[in-house]
């Protein structure tokens, strides 16, 4: 089996040179970058206040259904509609 620590060092000999050729200003994003994050950020948090809002604004009635009680209960008062 091949030694892995000679190829990771040769091939780290070799991307370094390659690294310092580039120019750190190419590979930031930039305050372009910075603003379309906040702009994002903005609008998630919108997003989310006005979903918190709507879903505080709902509301329905709920049925009462005998199935739904659970247990004996739940049979005796179905078994007494049936009967009644």
């Amino acid at each position: 089996m091949p030694d892995m620590s000679a190829s990771a060092s040769l091939a780290m000999t070799h991307l370094v040179p390659l690294a310092k050729e580039l120019d750190e200003d190419k590979v930031t994003p930039g305050v372009l970058g910075f603003i379309v994050f906040a702009v994002m950020a903005l609008a998630v948090w919108g997003l989310m206040k006005s979903m918190n809002r709507h879903m505080g604004r709902v509301d329905f009635p709920e049925s009462e259904d005998p199935g739904a009680r659970g247990g004996r209960e739940g049979a005796e008062v179905a078994g007494a509609e049936k009967r009644g």
